[in-house]
């Protein structure tokens, strides 16, 4: 029995071209949101922990721990590539965050290589799967791992994020990260779009790995009408006719280097060709430089030799031949020579040859310092073994030093900037000594480019940096990114030093001695001053954002309109310290210790004062509004006409608390206190229920004035 021929009319196949656009754009629609969903998985997975990790951060009560080392040095590889700035020094953080950031890091790297997994043995994802999207090869079978790495990572996201992120380095958005953003998106979108083909995938990911998006919907129910097996390779058979629906089977990128081996071997010994000529250049080159090295270090040995034999006691010259000698020897600018000028600093006695010495390590210049390093630490130990009751010997020994440090000095002064990056002064004694005529030294650096020095350990004490710097801008000549050049001066001592208008911003100083130093007006911005030691320093109208001041010691200190918002003085000692009109919003004040400081008109708004000690303080004018005070200590301390609106204030012990405001002294008039309209707003809606050691007449200026408490009427 014949089957019955069935026509298909012109309206039958008008109906079919637009089912299948529809189900093309379903499909479309479909794939956006699997990747959207991947997406979204991928970043909760690392947003949740980190969130958590924050607002562990945050809490007082947890122990401190250095920051993981693996999350350290992510940090840093991230800050480079996006022109971030680079957070020098490892932070201390909660024990939990700890845990939590690093699980932040893990969690998103493992989900996506899981999902690669899947995508590879499958042909789904997480997010596929759900919206019944599958991905196969030209077979229809599942695309494999080699392929699936080729579609994601080189298609989908290396390519376009590399195209994105050269246009942007190399033009004037950058270091705007909201720029670079918009052009990885745009170029992500724009690769996964694609351009239109005769073959159905238009996206550079599907090409590079030969793959099909296809409908899991629809193979499932062809694989339901068709009768026979139902096997698994007869469900991959069903997707390979269905991609051969969507597209025209033809060859992809590998296929078309095996249809054609004799452009690949071309190719291939073309590249060889090429490698073996560089090599043999860059082996020429390096043999002549290497010969050309041998013939100089030769002739500067010859001449050493010759000027030495002039520079002997025995050799007749004339103290204008010895300078000449000394002059030449600078010349030279061989280790040997520099060796041989540093050791002649210390032993000379001819004040007018040791004048020509110093000027001759000056013109060898920044090379000249590492000689000069090892020679001050021996004459410091040198000096250090001397008895007090020896004074001729300690003054003999006591001027060598001098002489080695005025040498460094004068180099230092005369060299700045790129110059001296790099130079390692770590553990050089450089401090003020002796007391007067040609014996006292004072290192002077005023008005220079430091940047890059590293002075980690130094002795400099009652040294002058007036207005230097100690940061500069790397080779993009922009601020704030990661190829800054910053000084190290942590574990430095810097007792009675002078930096006043300096820029130390992001400069690392942890264990600093900054004891009676002056800071006025000083840049700090972002510096890292880890238990540091500032008793009794002048920080005048300084900027101190977002620094790190965690567990130091600010004892005396003067904070007049200093710039402290945002900054971290987690446990900081700051008793008898004064901070009138100093800015405080928004930092992290835990457990620190005011006891007997002034604080009268500083800002103080949304600062995290939780279990501070505030006893005995004057907080005249301060403003704490949404401030965190729990637990916080405030016996006997003077809130007259502080703005404590917003505040949260569970837990903190008033006893013996000034509320009510009292006569202002005329002396201390200057005192600029905020305009807060009528009195009666400081404390107006301000919770005191928690709140210790209330007495009655607190009780009743809270209750009068608009503050809740369960005792008012």
């Amino acid at each position: 029995m014949t089957s019955p021929i069935v026509r298909r009319t012109s309206n039958q196949s008008g109906q079919s071209k637009k089912s299948e656009r529809a189900n093309s754009l379903l499909l479309a629609s479909r794939r956006f949101a699997a990747w959207a969903a991947e997406i979204t998985l991928v970043v909760t997975s690392g947003l949740i922990p980190f969130g958590i990790g924050v607002y562990a951060n945050s809490r007082s009560d947890l122990n401190r721990v250095p920051l993981n080392p693996v999350l350290v040095v992510t940090e840093r590889a991230i800050a480079r590539p996006l022109a971030l700035p680079v957070s020098y020094g490892i932070r201390n953080v909660a024990w939990p965050t700890n845990i939590l950031w690093t699980i932040a890091l893990l969690a998103p790297v493992t989900l996506s290589w899981w999902q690669l997994y899947l995508l590879a043995k499958t042909g789904s994802t997480i997010g596929k799967r759900w919206l019944k999207v599958r991905v196969v090869n030209e077979q229809g079978k599942p695309p494999g791992l080699g392929a699936v790495v080729i579609r994601e990572g080189v298609g989908r996201w290396t390519v376009p994020i590399s195209i994105a992120y050269l246009l942007w380095r190399y033009s004037f958005a950058f270091p705007n990260l909201g720029l670079f953003t918009f052009l990885s998106l745009l170029m992500i979108v724009g690769e996964g779009i694609g351009l239109p083909s005769r073959r159905g995938r238009g996206a550079l990911h599907d090409q590079l790995a030969g793959t099909y998006t296809i409908d899991a919907v629809l193979a499932s129910n062809r694989q339901a009408q068709s009768a026979g097996d139902n096997d698994q390779a007869e469900e991959w058979q069903e997707g390979e006719e269905l991609a051969a629906d969507q597209t025209s089977q033809s060859p992809n990128l590998w296929r078309r280097i095996q249809q054609n081996p004799n452009l690949a071997l071309f190719g291939i010994g073309l590249t060889s060709m090429t490698a073996v000529l560089a090599t043999l250049i860059g082996t020429q080159v390096y043999i002549q430089i290497q010969q050309s090295q041998r013939a100089t270090k030769q002739i500067n040995s010859q001449q050493f030799l010759e000027i030495v034999k002039q520079l002997t006691p025995n050799s007749g010259a004339t103290n204008e031949q010895r300078q000449s000698a000394i002059l030449a020897m600078g010349g030279l600018n061989d280790p040997q020579s520099i060796k041989f000028l540093t050791d002649l600093l210390v032993s000379e006695t001819n004040p007018s040859l040791l004048d020509t010495i110093q000027q001759a390590l000056t013109t060898v210049g920044p090379q000249a310092i590492p000689e000069l390093k090892n020679k001050n630490q021996f004459l410091v130990s040198e000096l250090e073994s001397v008895g007090s009751t020896a004074t001729k010997e300690r003054e003999l020994r006591q001027g060598r030093l001098q002489r080695n440090q005025r040498t460094i000095n004068k180099i230092l002064s005369v060299y700045s900037g790129k110059k001296i990056e790099g130079v390692d002064l770590s553990s050089t004694q450089l401090d003020q000594s002796g007391t007067s005529g040609s014996s006292y030294f004072n290192l002077v650096l005023d008005n220079l480019d430091l940047s890059g020095v590293k002075f980690k350990s130094a002795n400099l004490n009652q040294a002058s940096f007036k207005g230097s710097r100690f940061r500069g801008v790397g080779e993009d000549g922009r601020w704030d990114t990661y190829d800054d050049v910053m000084a190290d001066l942590s574990q430095a001592q810097l007792q009675q030093a002078n930096l006043t208008d300096a820029n130390l911003s992001r400069v690392l100083m942890n264990r600093i001695d900054l004891s009676r130093a002056t800071l006025n007006r000083a840049n700090l911005s972002n510096a890292r001053l880890y238990d540091a030691k500032l008793n009794s320093t002048q920080l005048v109208g300084a900027d101190l954002r977002n620094a790190v001041l965690e567990k130091a010691s600010l004892t005396g200190a003067d904070l007049g309109d200093a710039k402290l918002n945002e900054a971290n003085l987690y446990a900081a000692r700051l008793g008898r310290a004064t901070a009138i009109g100093t800015q405080l919003s928004f930092a992290n004040l835990t457990n620190t210790d005011w006891q007997g400081a002034d604080l009268s008109g500083a800002y103080l708004d949304r600062a995290n004062l939780s279990n501070a000690n505030l006893s005995a303080t004057r907080l005249t004018g301060a403003v704490l509004r949404s401030a965190q005070m729990e637990n916080v200590n405030l016996q006997n301390a003077d809130l007259s006409l502080a703005d404590l609106r917003g505040a949260n204030v569970a837990g903190a012990d008033f006893k013996g608390a000034i509320l009510a405001p009292s006569k202002q002294d005329p002396a201390d008039q200057f005192v600029q206190t905020p305009d807060l309209g009528s009195v009666s707003a400081v404390v107006q809606g301000v919770d005191f229920s928690q709140a210790k050691n209330l007495d009655a007449k607190q009780l009743a200026y809270i209750c009068t004035q608009g503050g809740i408490h369960p005792r008012c009427p």
